[in-house]
């Protein structure tokens, strides 16, 4: 006998699986990126050593607070926002009249952290972002009424944000087209770089960007086909470099195919010429008394903080700065990998 109209029984609808232990999306990867279906996940990862994909630990907030040393009432600026770890740490000690500009050339993660800031009570009267490159740190200052900044913090690293999405092409971790820009929306992406550079320029480029050791055979085979995307450029590495170099062991392929990825990123965008743009704009920037810290990443960052520091203690423009670079503590370098690279510096500004 049919069922009387308007009493139909509801449509069954399929749980939707994990699609197993090597599912093709990235969003279905990573079991932390869905916490509300696997609220244990996220814990697991942090335990081991490792970072939530989609998620970004700052690191060494401790150490940057106190070479900072942020007081309420002090005009800061974030020169790369990223996450807003720093930013948040900054803002709760600058509080309560104190006001922060956050700096990102991402336009993807700009507005997301924005959002997140704004839902924790940091409203526009003490926090402003700005989608710049930190070149141009002093424009940006220009253009929100600020004249001289009290802290100043910048944070080189790439955001696990950006790191973990494949789309984005900055690791081989997962498959994705081969990018690399900070701003997808100006430049020109990594693929296009390689295929423009003739060996002997990507030669110079691995040596000056990672301090390749085997950057004339890498270089070699970068240029021996077409590379579009993360796998197929880490692909040709590994295997090319196996047979170029007979000797090489796995732990030193694995190294130059992350000193490639790594040289080629910095070249897509520009990084050491807008390092050093930033470390010229610093002392026009900080008022008198005013602190400077800046985090890196690897040795060609380091170096040009520490000579523009020096030299501007030797020029009477810093009254002091750090002599030897701060790691990250053992407990934090367990508990996030990700931190072991980093090296600190600070600088503080002449009253005079």
């Amino acid at each position: 006998m049919p069922e009387p109209p308007g009493d139909e029984s509801p449509t069954h609808t399929r749980r939707r699986r994990y699609s197993g232990r090597n599912p093709r999306d990235f969003r279905d990867k990573y079991k932390e990126l869905n916490p509300e279906r696997y609220p244990d996940e996220r814990l697991k990862v942090l335990a081991s050593g490792k970072t939530p994909a989609g998620t970004h630990r700052p690191i060494m907030v401790a150490e940057v607070l106190e070479c900072l040393h942020p007081q309420p009432g002090d005009i800061a600026v974030d020169c790369t926002l990223g996450g807003g770890g720093h930013a948040q740490a900054i803002l709760d000690r600058i509080a309560p009249d104190g006001r922060l500009l956050g700096i990102d050339a991402d336009p993807f993660e700009l507005p997301r952290t924005e959002a997140r800031l704004r839902a924790a009570g940091y409203g526009p009267d003490r926090f402003v972002t700005r989608h710049a490159n930190f070149a141009g740190l002093h424009k940006a200052l220009a253009d929100e009424g600020i004249e001289h900044a009290n802290v100043l913090l910048a944070d080189l690293g790439v955001s696990s944000m950006q790191y973990d999405n494949p789309d984005r092409g900055f690791s081989y971790k997962g498959a994705g087209p081969l990018d690399m820009r900070m701003n997808p929306q100006k430049g020109e992406p990594a693929a296009a770089l390689l295929a423009r550079l003739s060996q002997i320029e990507l030669e110079c480029l691995l040596e000056d960007n990672s301090d390749e050791p085997h950057a004339r055979a890498i270089a070699e085979l970068l240029k021996s086909q077409p590379l579009e995307t993360t796998h197929a450029l880490e692909r040709v590495v590994r295997i090319g470099l196996t047979v170029a170099v007979p000797q090489i062991t796995k732990a030193d392929v694995k190294l130059s195919t992350r000193r490639t990825f790594q040289a080629l990123r910095i070249a897509v965008n520009d990084e050491f010429a807008a390092l050093d743009a930033l470390l010229r704009a610093v002392p026009h920037c900080l008022a008198p008394g005013g602190r400077v810290a800046v985090l890196t990443f690897h040795s060609g960052e380091d170096r040009r903080v520490k000579k523009a520091f020096q030299a501007g203690y030797r020029a009477g423009i810093y009254a002091d700065i750090a002599t030897e670079v701060i790691r990250s503590g053992k407990e934090e370098t367990f508990s996030n990998r990700r931190a072991s690279s980093a090296k600190l510096r600070w600088a503080i500004k002449a009253k005079a």
